[in-house]
């Protein structure tokens, strides 16, 4: 039995007064790959908490000290806690440990448990559930559309920028706003397109929830790339969000039931591949198999399911390209979702994609491995420290000279897309997917992407 301490910022106590342990047992960080750790330190230059502050208990390892302090009884402090939060969950330091340690694995399981036995303040509680009633809801983001093109085309976004009103209202709100693409009207696609000239693969597709709901012309390129290297599309009505900024937040109960509808909605439509254009997704999306391990019913069907992840661009490189490529003279800079280079290892195959296009060079950014702010919703929950990131990675994308800046996630556009405006850049962003499909295609960049520059 706790005490009524918990949660107020005290660690919680048992009848006897004697501090509760930080973890439970539903999944503890384990003390296995806790020990994996031996603090040699390659991690440090990768995280991107550590190169703002420099403080080791925002570091990978400073935050592995503190999961093992947890383990061996330690209180679940508002101090650690705060360490905790404020990782981005990049996964940089998977990439840079030369010991292998699992940390992708360690902060997932403590982010559960801090979601369970920990209460936040009351500002902080209100945030987040306002964020997890709305984002992982596609029907609810695609209500947003109407008001917010109403707020871009009116010109009202440009009075309120010069008037600084957002600004002094606080940083969330005028993150949030500066965050949002401008949008475009784009027909939803089929529920199924069938594969041009000789079907090679049967291909579910997730359209996504911020993807699905701001980047419709991303979804919509996808397609068309697919039945052009000679896929048929399947995208039922009704698959809703696939858990990723559940599973990345903590939220684990959440998670699973989204990742239980989405086997439930795809198991029977004959698919040999699940496709994902968003790097977040893709990433969950592929760890099913351990999100539902403890789950009878599904275990085993979530293996299955996970077996058939692919990133587009992993794909379409492992089926081998039919479609022609035309030529786009562009010079494009091209940046690593974190979730696809760091947790999901997806880093030649868009390069290669890419460089195949007749009249195109690629240009490398400046410390790729550094995160650009974005993160899920990191932004949001910390969006001064973000804007710090933002600024970093747009410094570095306009230094490379290119005219295009190309990634693979929605959060990534929308974040650097609102430092390159902070910093005057007028460099045009594209999705993957809009120049494979731009190349396929044989049109204009210039008509699908959108410009960085500012429209205050």
């Amino acid at each position: 039995m706790i005490d009524a301490t918990w949660g107020t910022g005290e660690p919680p106590r048992d009848v006897l007064g004697s501090a509760v342990s930080a973890f439970d047992d539903q999944h503890p960080p384990s003390a296995a790959l806790i020990a994996d750790c031996v603090h040699c330190g390659f991690c440090l230059p990768s995280c991107p908490t550590y190169v703002l502050w420099g403080a080791e208990a925002d570091s990978p390892r400073g935050r592995i000290y503190l999961m093992n302090e947890g383990v061996n009884g330690e209180p679940l402090s508002d101090s650690m806690v705060e360490h905790f939060d404020r990782c981005l969950g990049c996964m940089s330091c998977v990439s840079a440990c030369p010991s292998g340690v699992k940390y992708d694995r360690l902060i997932e399981d403590t982010r559960a448990q801090v979601e369970r036995r920990h209460t936040r303040p009351s500002r902080d509680r209100a945030l987040r559930a306002a964020i997890f009633a709305l984002f992982p809801y596609p029907r609810r983001l695609r209500l947003l559309r109407g008001p917010l093109r109403a707020y871009q085309s009116s010109g009202l976004q440009g009075l309120i920028a010069r008037s600084g009103l957002l600004a002094r209202l606080g940083p969330t709100l005028a993150t949030l706003e500066s965050l949002a693409p401008r949008l475009r009207k784009v027909p939803p696609p089929p529920r199924r397109v069938a594969a041009k000239g000789t079907r090679r693969a049967v291909v579910g597709m997730l359209t996504g929830c911020v993807q699905g709901a701001f980047f419709p012309e991303v979804n919509s390129a996808t397609v068309r790339i697919l039945a052009a290297e000679g896929c048929d599309v399947v995208i039922p009505a009704g698959q809703g969000c696939c858990g990723a900024l559940s599973v990345h937040n903590g939220r684990r109960a959440e998670a699973e039931r989204f990742a239980r509808r989405m086997i439930d909605t795809f198991e029977n439509t004959g698919m040999d591949y699940f496709v994902v254009n968003a790097a977040g997704c893709g990433s969950s999306l592929k760890e099913y198999g351990e999100l539902l391990a403890d789950d009878p019913v599904y275990a085993a069907r979530a293996r299955h399911f996970a077996a058939k992840v692919r990133d587009l661009t992993e794909l379409l490189v492992e089926l081998g390209p039919v479609a022609p490529r035309h030529p786009l003279p562009v010079t494009v800079a091209y940046h690593d979702a974190c979730h696809l280079g760091h947790a999901q290892g997806v880093r030649a195959q868009p390069r290669s994609l890419l460089r195949d296009i007749p009249g195109l060079t690629l240009r490398e950014i400046a410390d790729p491995e550094l995160c650009c702010g974005s993160a899920g919703i990191w932004n949001i929950l910390n969006p001064v420290p973000a804007a710090e990131l933002g600024d970093r990675k747009a410094a570095n994308v306009l230094a490379t000279g290119a005219s295009l800046l190309v990634t693979s996630n929605p959060g990534c556009l929308m974040q650097v897309a609102a430092s390159l405006r902070r910093q005057g850049g007028t460099i045009g962003l594209a999705h993957t997917a809009q120049v494979l499909d731009a190349s396929i295609r044989g049109v204009a960049l210039q008509d699908l992407t959108f410009a960085t520059r500012s429209l205050r």
